[in-house]
């Protein structure tokens, strides 16, 4: 009897103790991972090996507090439009308060649209998924991470674990590829108009579109009321689509839109992370989207301006 015990004991202190997890390791975390990597990147043109490098790294394999409690894969924090479930704990600053998701797949998508509706990132959707190391070198860059080595480390993740073979696509898949947050505003942005019945086109000023909005240039010494006058509207018209009252001076070189702006953004340009700076009126601008809208898919009170990394719907949540 007293040897059944000892070996009994033996055996107990070998295994894990009550309700303690083993840590993931790297190759298991990316087995597990590299599905949803690969989804993404064909959904966004994000090369998988950089979103798994960065979820090694992020989350420690898949080991850290924010990844095991929270479902958060790449520290992806709050903001003023989150409203989820929520985890705090101390980064930058104490107490901090970071997304928590259901699953392990909305963070990753979470983390695609991050990059792919940030202007600092716009420029690297321009390579190839293959080309990982101008993606590492590029998110540095860009200041994803303060870190001198951050693009080192990512590479030497991706050839230390041959992740550079998941973004192999067909033919097919690379065609499939949507177009890049560059091509998709610069589909819908900028092109001329031709002019419409509603308003008198000037002959010395050209009349672009944006999301199928007209627009002008604001020349110095414009007003609002000059404008309406010049392109047969009334005044109150041509502020309310500008999103302006009486009060506000036009300067020169502002967007001044002849029409009403849309309910939604153009196709492909569904999201934006927002900017240090960037107003709610910058966005509606930006995109031709009622501002009225923007504040409603956003759930936000009317007045209040977005914090900077809020990833904010120009188009209605579907």
């Amino acid at each position: 009897m007293k040897r059944t015990l000892t070996l009994l004991a033996l055996l107990l202190t070998c295994l894990p103790s009550f309700g303690q997890q083993q840590k993931m390791t790297r190759r298991q975390y990316i087995e597990k991972y590299a599905p949803t990597a690969v989804r993404e990147m064909k959904a966004t043109g994000i090369p998988a090996s950089i979103t798994l490098a960065q979820g090694c790294l992020e989350s420690g394999n898949g080991n850290s507090t924010l990844a095991t409690k929270a479902n958060n894969h790449f520290g992806i924090k709050c903001h003023n439009n989150w409203k989820g479930k929520t985890l705090y704990q101390d980064d930058d600053a104490r107490h901090e308060c970071f997304r928590s998701y259901k699953s392990a797949d909305e963070s990753y998508r979470d983390h695609s649209d991050f990059l792919r509706y940030r202007d600092r990132y716009a420029s690297l959707f321009n390579l190839k998924p293959t080309d990982y190391k101008g993606w590492a070198y590029g998110l540095q860059k860009a200041g994803y991470a303060t870190a001198k080595t951050y693009a080192a480390s990512l590479i030497q993740i991706i050839e230390e674990n041959e992740l550079w073979r998941y973004d192999q696509l067909d033919a097919a898949e690379e065609q499939a590829l949507p177009p890049t947050p560059m091509e998709a505003e610069a589909s819908y942005a900028f092109k001329p108009h031709p002019g419409h019945k509603l308003y008198t086109v000037s002959l010395t000023r050209e009349i672009r579109t944006t999301n199928g909005v007209p627009w002008i240039r604001a020349r110095e010494g414009d007003s609002y009321a000059g404008l309406a006058k010049e392109y047969n509207l009334f005044t109150g018209e041509i502020l309310h689509f500008n999103d302006r009252t009486r009060r506000v001076p036009l300067h020169e070189g502002e967007i001044v839109y002849l029409e009403a702006k849309k309910n939604e953004s153009a196709p492909n340009l569904d999201k934006h992370v927002v900017e240090a700076g960037e107003t709610m009126r910058d966005l509606a601008q930006r995109y031709a989207v009622k501002m009225k809208k923007l504040y409603k898919y956003n759930a936000m009170m009317p007045g209040t301006e977005p914090e900077p990394g809020t990833i904010l719907l120009l188009r209605k949540p579907r």
